[in-house]
């Protein structure tokens, strides 16, 4: 294999950054920091945190078994990646000061200058700003682990990290600005996304639709000889971490220990529920017999929707979105088997479209009963202004993600091959892109080659 000093030679020069510009604090805010709403934000930080493993587990169940580790490495991988993006530009252009309401000054935070002994972020009052600042790190990590699942057993794992860092720079913080900057244009429009539908869960969506469009179908897809997933114990144990940790993700959203974290917990446990459940009685109602594989995938699908409407809608109005959630997205990836498009792990199906109709449904009941912060109610209660703006923000974001994801895909592309050789691909990228393997995959490795 070619030696490439490059990467290590862009870390070094980080590191050594950060010699020069420690970010030493001045005077430690304590004037208003409430010890409760801060110990709460530390827990959930550390909840969101671990959804990221519970995301390796779960789509690394699902592939099969030459596939296993490298799947669940592309999650892995990005606490590593965007943990030191974020601290050296991603946070202030996501959450510095506004740029037109379109991006983040990438001076105003650059190196966390200003974080550990800045004032409180302007709506999380009572906790410190380094808190605030970690917990939205979280978020920027899982979003472009989620892409992953679309391109899963072909993509370049080199490549991959490129276009994470790229994705993370010109789509993942320019929507986190939009949408929860005081002065971004999609906040002052009125869109509500209280914990990340349309940040994270469309954004992911739409990039990985891109993804499986741009890489184009697996060899087996092609052939239609595909391996069993390799493990659906991990599965179950990668929802339940993901469930568990969600609980952090929507909650922690409410910057505080009150009672609107407490109403966004329970919309959030209801929601996957009611998915989960819906799944696999659809699954009943097409014919087919109740799986745990099923269930898994829609209790995520219910917790991709409830998420930008948690701190919005009543704990009833919650049942109905994730059932009706479960529903579209069962019968959307029922439908896309009839395609061509080999999006490997259902990313769109179940985040992109989970997401929208989590941002309609929002448009639909949010209600200034659970959250005085809204300033119009959805369209349930007879006001329409509200819904209006979601679908037009929907359009926005759906066609900015996708079309620069796209064109990110095709400058990495041109920079490092994106997709493995063909001889990788069957190999499996456990061995080929990283020379580890499970032992079942040595054992599918040997009978495809006696084969």
């Amino acid at each position: 294999m070619r030696k490439n000093p490059l990467p290590l030679i862009i870390l070094l020069v980080v590191a050594i950054a950060g010699l020069f510009m420690p970010a030493l604090p001045t005077t430690i805010v304590t004037e208003g920091i409430n010890s409760g709403d801060t110990a709460w934000m530390l827990v959930a930080t550390a909840l969101v945190l671990i959804m990221t493993p519970g995301l390796a587990y779960f789509y690394g169940g699902m592939v099969n078994a030459k596939n296993v580790i490298s799947t669940m490495l592309q999650s892995f991988i990005a606490m590593g990646v965007i943990s030191i993006l974020w601290v050296v530009i991603g946070y202030s252009l996501a959450f510095g000061e506004s740029i037109g309401g379109v991006i983040g000054n990438p001076m105003t935070h650059f190196m966390f200058k200003g974080v550990l002994d800045g004032k409180p972020w302007s709506l999380a009052p009572t906790i410190p700003l380094v808190v605030f600042a970690f917990f939205q790190l979280k978020f920027a990590v899982i979003t472009p682990a989620l892409v992953t699942g679309s391109m899963a057993e072909r993509v370049n794992f080199k490549s991959y990290v490129l276009f994470m860092i790229l994705f993370s720079i010109f789509i993942y913080a320019p929507l986190a600005h939009w949408t929860w900057h005081p002065d971004g244009f999609l906040f002052k429009l009125g869109v509500l996304d209280f914990a990340g539908g349309t940040v994270v869960h469309m954004s992911a969506g739409w990039a990985a639709l891109a993804g499986a469009i741009y890489l184009k179908r697996r060899r087996d897809h092609v052939s239609g000889t595909f391996l069993p997933p390799a493990n659906i114990p991990f599965v179950l144990l990668g929802t339940g971490l993901l469930w568990f940790g969600w609980f952090g993700f929507n909650a922690g959203s409410a910057v505080g220990a009150s009672p609107l974290a407490a109403s966004a917990f329970a919309t959030t446990n209801t929601a996957a529920a009611g998915a989960g459940l819906a799944w696999v009685l659809f699954d009943v109602f097409m014919g087919k017999k109740v799986s745990a594989l099923g269930f898994c995938i829609g209790v995520v699908v219910g917790l991709v929707a409830i998420t930008p409407a948690a701190g919005f809608v009543t704990i009833p109005h919650s049942i109905f979105i994730g059932v009706i959630a479960g529903i579209i997205s069962n019968y959307l990836a029922h439908l896309k088997t009839k395609t061509a498009l080999d999006d490997t792990l259902d990313v769109f199906p179940c985040h992109g479209v989970g997401g929208m109709v989590g941002l309609v449904m929002t448009g639909i009941f949010a209600t200034k009963a659970v959250n005085s912060a809204v300033a119009d109610q959805g369209i349930y209660f007879g006001e329409s202004k509200l819904f209006i703006n979601h679908m037009l923000a929907l359009v926005i974001v759906s066609v900015f993600v996708f079309v620069l994801s796209y064109v990110l895909l095709k400058i990495t592309d041109l920079i490092m091959p994106l997709r493995v050789a063909e001889k990788d691909e069957k190999l499996g990228l456990d061995k080929s892109q990283h020379d580890e393997s499970l032992l079942i995959s040595e054992l599918v490795i040997k009978e495809e080659s006696l084969a």
